[in-house]
Parts: structure tokens; sequence; C-alpha cells
């Protein structure tokens, strides 16, 4: 890894915990409970379960079982995660040139917190216009 995607990588990793820190309750306190793990890009594995080639085209990702189906007898086997990809969120930032970082780093973050809350992309899509 090099200096520049370290500082990158931790660029985003603030901006993240700012998004989840300023989410009213009493979704911060229930999202309190998803880790944040920021790469450079999705890994091959990643990218074979989705469909996807490009790991470009992967800015984030919910990795875990939606509130929606837990019970309380479910039982815990991997925490819920969502992961940030460092280089696409850059490029897409840098080719649009129209909107703050923190912004759409926020959006990718609340995007993946829906998954966690239960939401499909259907759901998300109804509500957020950011991707138009």
């Amino acid at each position: 890894m090099t200096h520049g995607n370290r500082n990158e990588r931790n660029r985003i990793a603030r901006l993240a915990q700012s998004a989840m820190a300023g989410l009213p309750e009493p979704f911060r306190s229930r999202a309190g409970a998803v880790q944040l793990r920021i790469a450079d890009l999705p890994g091959h594995d990643m990218l074979q379960e989705l469909g996807l080639h490009d790991p470009m085209t992967l800015t984030g990702l919910y990795e875990g079982v939606p509130l929606t189906h837990k019970s309380s007898s479910y039982p815990e086997l991997t925490p819920d995660t969502i992961w940030l990809f460092v280089r696409p969120i850059m490029a897409e930032w840098h080719a649009r040139g129209d909107v703050e970082l923190h912004d759409l780093v926020t959006n990718v973050v609340v995007h993946e917190l829906a998954h966690f809350f239960g939401w499909d992309d259907d759901d998300i899509a109804t509500i957020d216009r950011w991707w138009e």
C-alpha cells in the first residue's frame, strides 16, 4: 500500500465515522453494532458473488443479516460489516466533480446502512435520488 492510499483510506474512514455519528436516533445507536471496513478495492470473491467484473463499480457493500431477518434466537456468526472501497469512491468523486467527498462517503454509508436496516435497492431508490 502506498503512502497516498493510506492517507485516502484514513480520510474515508474518518468521513464514514462522522457520517455514522451524525445519524439521528434510533438509527445511530443501532448502527453502532456495524463494523466499518475500508479496503482499496473489493475482493474477487465479493465481485463474483455479486456478478460484477469491474471492481471500480462497487463503492460499498453491506455484509450481514438485515435487522428485519434477525430474531433473538438468531446466532451471530459474523458481525454486520459495511465495506467502503477507496479507489472506486475516489474515482467517482473525481469524475463527478460536483460533490464534496464527505457527501459522497455519507451517501455510500447511508445506502449500506439501509441494507442493514432491511431495505432493498428498490426501497432505497424510492427515496434516494443521489445517483440520477
